[in-house]
């Protein structure tokens, strides 16, 4: 156990690829490295150009990577942007290798939803990793992975959101975080008590799910492009807990619909204006619903065709809205 833990710290991040610095100029960069600070041994108030050399030297983050990081990137066919294939994405042939600049999806969680299968645990994991292996193929260098996921039952607790992490990282995927995200605070729906008020049997009745966070290759994107993403949000988007409602069903017309909000605030935060993002978990299409909003091109995969029939009409009634103020020309 001890030793698959490590295997998801095991970033050799010594090794910085050749393009992190590439979309600054040369009197920028000179700025940069000027005013970076550095490691302390016992902390420091500011981390704005920080030097953190020191720390991931540490044997800590040893292991992995290693050599100079890939930065080919292949466009996506015109014939597949901004549609949805009615088959598994267990096989995305329909998109070439390093295509996609983001996946953002949020998988059936094999509970006896409507959509859900009656898998066992390994299947499900099993589905899960190949489904992964085939986002990874397609994936760009520095392309990015929002894997939405909660934990289940509560006898026993089935930790959804470790098994996915321990998955990402045997595959060689890099995890850059993990975002909690926050549906309710104070009391809910729920009443999954347990022994009421008795120290019996309490339980704890989870308000949240989490978004896990992958690069490809590399943590940085290789490559120039327009954010959308003004101030406020983005230090809002930075930090590791979110708080965003969740969708009704009812007016969705699906049973756990992935909310707008959540796929629009990711969508901002990891690419550019123009990318392509991939969901292999279609649903509701409410991926596709943020992407078409915020000028991004979609890729989806569902093998419901009710789902794919809502999917269509949703996007029917959207049309990008990015406010012209909020675009900056960033690296």
């Amino acid at each position: 156990m001890i030793k698959t833990l490590t295997n998801i710290l095991t970033y050799n991040i010594s090794h910085v690829p050749s393009g992190s610095y590439a979309c600054y100029s040369n009197s920028d960069l000179g700025q940069i490295l000027q005013s970076r600070t550095s490691t302390k041994s016992f902390g420091v108030s500011r981390r704005e150009s920080h030097d953190s050399s020191s720390f991931y030297g540490r044997k800590l983050f040893k292991g992995s990577m290693s050599g100079k990081a890939s930065e080919i990137v292949s466009p996506a066919p015109l014939n597949v942007l901004d549609r949805v294939f009615a088959h598994s994405s267990e096989d995305m042939s329909e998109l070439p290798d390093n295509s996609v600049a983001l996946m953002v999806t949020s998988p059936p969680y094999n509970v006896g939803k409507d959509y859900d299968l009656d898998l066992t645990l390994e299947e499900y994991l099993d589905l899960l990793e190949r489904v992964l292996k085939e986002t990874q193929r397609v994936l760009m260098p520095g392309g990015r992975i929002a894997f939405n996921v909660a934990n289940i039952g509560r006898k026993p607790y089935i930790p959804l959101n470790s098994f996915v992490a321990v998955m990402a990282s045997r595959l060689g995927l890099l995890m850059r975080g993990e975002i909690i995200w926050v549906k309710g605070r104070g009391v809910s729906g729920s009443c999954a008590w347990g022994s009421w008020m008795s120290a019996g049997n309490p339980t704890l009745r989870d308000l949240h799910e989490y978004v896990l966070v992958f690069s490809k290759d590399r943590f940085d994107r290789p490559c120039k492009g327009r954010s959308t993403i003004d101030r406020d949000e983005f230090m809002r988007a930075t930090t590791s807990v979110w708080e965003i409602p969740t969708e009704s069903a009812k007016r969705v017309g699906h049973p756990a619909p992935f909310p707008v909000t959540l796929a629009e605030r990711l969508i901002h935060l990891y690419t550019f204006e123009g990318d392509v993002v991939l969901d292999p978990f279609m649903g509701s299409g409410s991926t596709a619903v943020a992407a078409k909003k915020l000028g991004r091109h979609f890729v989806g995969y569902e093998i419901n065709e009710d789902y794919i029939n809502i999917i269509h009409q949703r996007l029917e009634r959207t049309t990008p809205e990015i406010p012209e103020q909020n675009k900056q020309s960033v690296a």
